[in-house]
């Protein structure tokens, strides 16, 4: 316990102040959604239908554009890759609170496609600075972190919005978008430790090119693994089920007559992933990632039976509970297993597919709890997110079995 406590990781060179950064940068990605949807519907005055068009073109820039961002901090590194974004940025914040709705969609998608990585960086530079033993407790706090700023961000996001105007609000996110992209230049921490990478034997044979490096394809081809690729379904699986459950806890209360307890309500349930991520970071062990996903889908199942609100917001503590560690056993995983040289294309595609996850639950739990009830869209989150887990768990049950008479041969 004492070597993973989380004194003991803030303690650790440059770590308390990446966390401080990566806390600020991520401000503007949390309130962003909240504000554009209120400007779309309020000051442009569409549907939110058309409000959710908007995010849907932020949210597929996201998805694309994060694994190139990615690999371009692998390649030329973090200041030469953020920057771009930061004069992107600026120059979409500086015109998108005065556009029209169709141009709106289509600067949404822009910044969504230029979105300053700071999600995938931080973990990075996690994984260079912190110690494998410490790093369960690093990735556990840094879930935490997110889950807070997702509480608190939105609401400012909320009141610039409603007490000031949209116009405001935007700028607001610009400015700071922008502010996080300069930031993070500033600091610039470590996304590679400072140790040569290990020449492996298939390398000292291979040609040179140039000054003698060796030909940087067979690492391309060892990237993508079984277990690379079950833990990035993982991510959509997660963020299937959390969708779901936002979607479904949201329809909950409308349904009910209560759409004032909705903010709370997700508080609450950010609260149990507060509690449950700090816990998981202060245990010595735990379960692997793909266990964790279904542990997240089977909390999500009482709160389809609870009544509103009193049994629903014990329900909403408790699915919460398991969203924190989940995340944070998901990165950890795949900062261990991803080669350095390419660990931010890995955590952009972690990125893309729990954006993937976003785009099918909401919609799919949508569909549910428009032709059956609420309760509906919880069980789908559930169903989907943790058969999909369990697949998952399914096929690496395979892969070992297939690999054991392999290695009792060799």
């Amino acid at each position: 316990m004492s070597s993973s406590s989380y004194g003991s990781v803030l303690r650790l060179p440059a770590v308390a102040r990446l966390y401080a950064v990566a806390f600020v940068c991520r401000i503007p990605a949390a309130m962003v959604g909240v504000v554009l949807t209120l400007h779309v519907v309020t000051s442009l005055g569409r549907g939110y239908g058309q409000a959710g068009v908007v995010a849907g073109a932020s949210t597929v820039g996201i998805a694309i554009g994060a694994p190139w961002r990615g690999r371009l901090v692998d390649r030329v590194g973090l200041r030469r890759a953020v920057a771009p974004s930061v004069v992107v940025e600026s120059a979409v914040w500086l015109v998108a609170p005065h556009l029209d709705y169709h141009a709106l969609v289509g600067a949404a998608f822009v910044a969504g496609l230029f979105l300053v990585p700071v999600f995938s960086v931080a973990r990075q530079s996690l994984a260079v600075l912190v110690p494998p033993a410490q790093q369960r407790t690093a990735f556990a706090l840094d879930s935490v972190l997110v889950e807070v700023t997702f509480m608190l961000a939105p609401v400012v996001g909320v009141l610039i919005a409603t007490q000031v105007s949209t116009t405001a609000a935007l700028t607001v996110v610009g400015v700071a978008t922008v502010g996080g992209g300069v930031l993070l230049m500033w600091a610039d921490p470590p996304t590679r430790s400072q140790r040569p990478a290990p020449v492996l034997p298939a390398q000292l044979d291979a040609p040179a090119h140039g000054l003698g490096a060796a030909e940087p394809a067979p690492a391309r081809l060892r990237v993508v693994t079984p277990e690379l690729v079950v833990l990035l379904v993982a991510a959509a699986a997660a963020a299937f089920v959390l969708i779901g459950t936002d979607v479904a806890l949201v329809a909950s209360l409308n349904d009910a007559g209560r759409p004032g307890d909705v903010g709370w309500m997700v508080a609450l349930w950010a609260g149990g992933s507060v509690v449950g991520g700090l816990v998981h970071g202060a245990r010595a062990s735990s379960p692997p990632p793909l266990v964790l996903v279904v542990l997240l889908a089977l909390a999500v199942v009482p709160a389809a039976f609870a009544p509103v609100p009193v049994w629903l917001a014990v329900a909403v503590f408790v699915a919460g509970l398991p969203c924190a560690p989940t995340l944070a056993s998901i990165n950890a995983t795949l900062v261990r297993i991803a080669p350095e040289e390419r660990r931010g294309e890995v955590m952009g595609w972690s990125g893309t597919m729990s954006t993937v996850g976003n785009a099918l639950g909401a919609p799919l739990c949508g569909w549910v709890i428009d032709r059956v009830h609420p309760g509906a869209g919880f069980l789908t989150a559930a169903v989907v997110g943790g058969g999909v887990a369990v697949g998952g768990l399914t096929v690496q049950h395979v892969v070992r079995r297939r690999r054991a008479p392999a290695a009792i041969a060799g």
